[in-house]
């Protein structure tokens, strides 16, 4: 109902004043060096005019020879040898009728499975060519593929370039003399993580597996969740120079195409030379990079995206990492837990309404502690006020620095309390949380009731279940703090009714942010702040336009038919 293509950008022109130097591989004719450097323009259609280097990798579509010393002399060029002490070139012949067929095999060692590159690549190749009887009117190239390679994924390739990102990304390329064709297999071995519970998003019910570093795994875990025909695991490499492999994940027959199509435009449109993690990721992709909120959701969880896709959503796994990310974000789905849906709708609601009260006691407290001192002296009552006065006669500071100091410190504690290896790092939070404090009020720098308020949001920011929005609710903060100095509660309802105009113009891949309150949606039965019966939602939600809005029948209890 209300995905929107984003605007285009159109007619910008970008200009370098340096030379570029011409990249390893390109072209380097007469024409091309006739043509003015330093110079790019688009116009309208995105396309680039004259001046551009066209944006061309190295190695890209040079063909392999059938000249195994022409091969064999590229890459070592490709790959700096015998500089690379870590690039495996291994020289073999094959046995073919009455003659030895020269071949080499290239690897890199540490990527890849010695065992398997030994016992199914160079085995079989060195040893087991002798029988000729299996040959008859093929081709080389047929049988070393049919016959001598029993590796699961091994496939052909004519062009350099495929080899060279197969190779570095854990494969096995072989070249045969003779053969304008090079074989790549899948041999990847390469020491990673196993699956553990995640370390962010802790639940007591439900899945304890977590993402890796590994994304054949992470996709993985996902089908194993997800047992259906229709999940598309489709392929999409991004980064110039990284080449990082990036998986988007839908449910065909859900998902708006519409949206699908919008990400695979965002994922393939990003022109970058390296990209290493879905935090990268996240930011070229994003709408208003300027908002202190995501809008995109980022989980280690399998399960929780396994429950988006079946919503209608597009999750996006990335190799190197154990974040996934899952668009479109709204508010609502960042205030939400994986084990809202695996405990009673009546527990689920009561904690989902003490992290509503933990983000605006973060998001608000300080801010109108502040305001109610300075400027609304009225609505404190007496004895409290007095109290309050009290414990500020000695402070020689003004109640706004004061809670800065405050805040400031308590910031640095958490940062600190991360960044120290081991154990220590929450010892030392709590040990510097309590001698600070109490030094703090001996020495009449700060009073007690601040350091109460300052604790109480700190705590409220730790119910957020979405580390980056909770993030976001944290720099707010201060924001809130400085405006009721200096305007009370006027300037608290100023900032808010600010904060609600951007995140109401806030999209995310053409879903309003604040969707299903700005606007209005309807069908009460889908899973929104306040969760019904789970035997009771029975639609998707209808902000995403999705193929089949039911997800399950009108009376999903088929046992209490009469």
């Amino acid at each position: 109902l209300f995905f929107k293509e984003p605007r285009k950008i159109e007619n910008y022109i970008l200009e370098e004043t340096e030379e570029e130097e011409l990249e390893p591989g390109e072209s380097n004719s007469e024409e091309e060096k006739t043509v003015k450097k330093g110079k790019r323009r688009r116009n309208s259609s995105g396309k680039e005019s004259e001046g551009s280097n066209g944006g061309k990798s190295p190695d890209k579509g040079i063909k392999i020879s059938k000249k195994l010393e022409k091969n064999l002399e590229y890459m070592k060029k490709v790959y700096s040898i015998p500089i690379n002490s870590d690039i495996i070139i291994r020289e073999f012949s094959i046995a073919v009728k009455d003659k030895l067929v020269e071949a080499f095999a290239i690897y890199i060692d540490g990527l890849i499975d010695k065992k398997t590159v030994n016992e199914s690549i160079l085995k079989p190749l060195m040893l087991l060519s002798t029988y000729d009887s299996k040959i008859n009117n093929k081709s080389i190239v047929d049988y070393v593929k049919d016959h001598l390679l029993p590796q699961a994924q091994v496939k052909e390739t004519r062009i350099y370039e495929d080899v060279i990102d197969e190779v570095n990304f854990g494969g096995c390329g072989i070249f045969v003399d003779g053969a304008d064709v090079a074989f790549v297999a899948d041999v990847k071995g390469w020491e990673h993580r196993n699956v553990e519970r995640p370390n962010i998003e802790l639940i007591i019910r439900g899945p304890q597996e977590g993402f890796t570093e590994v994304l054949q795994t992470n996709t993985a875990l996902v089908r194993k969740i997800i047992k259906d025909n229709n999940l598309v695991v489709e392929s999409i490499t991004i980064g110039k120079k990284s080449k990082t492999p990036c998986h988007m994940l839908y449910i065909k027959d859900i998902v708006n195409d519409s949206l699908v199509n919008q990400v695979r435009k965002r994922l393939k449109s990003i022109k970058v030379d390296y990209i290493i993690d879905s935090g990268e990721l996240e930011q070229y992709l994003e709408d208003n990079t300027y908002l202190s909120v995501p809008q995109v959701i980022d989980t280690e969880r399998p399960d929780k995206v396994a429950m988006f896709l079946e919503e209608g959503k597009v999750g996006i796994l990335m190799n190197g990492t154990p974040i996934a990310l899952v668009v479109p974000a709204n508010i609502v789905e960042l205030i939400k837990s994986p084990e809202d849906a695996y405990i009673r709708y009546p527990y689920s609601n009561f904690l989902r309404i003490i992290r509503l009260l933990g983000m605006i006691v973060t998001l608000l407290l300080p801010g109108l502690y502040i305001a109610i001192t300075n400027y609304h002296h009225e609505m404190i009552p007496t004895e409290l006020m007095f109290a309050i006065e009290a414990a500020r006669e000695k402070v020689p500071f003004p109640s706004i620095i004061e809670l800065l100091i405050l805040e400031v410190s308590f910031e640095l504690i958490r940062e600190a309390g991360i960044r120290v290896p081991g154990p220590i790092g929450p010892t030392l939070g709590i040990i510097g949380a309590l001698i600070l404090g109490q030094a703090a009020v001996a020495a009449n720098i700060v009073s007690p009731i601040l350091i109460i308020i300052v604790a109480v949001a700190g705590i409220g920011s730790f119910a957020v279940p979405t580390f980056s929005f909770g993030f976001g609710i944290r720099i707010s903060r201060f924001f809130y703090i400085v405006l009721g100095a200096m305007a009370g509660f006027l300037g608290i309802a100023t900032g808010l009714f600010i904060n609600g105009l951007w995140l109401a113009a806030a999209k995310s891949f053409g879903v309003p942010f604040l969707v299903p309150f700005a606007p209005m949606v309807g069908k009460a039965e889908y899973d929104f702040i306040i969760r019904k019966a789970i035997w009771k939602q029975e639609w998707r939600p209808d902000y995403l336009n999705v193929k089949r809005r039911k997800s399950q029948s009108h009376i999903s209890r088929g046992w209490t038919k009469k």
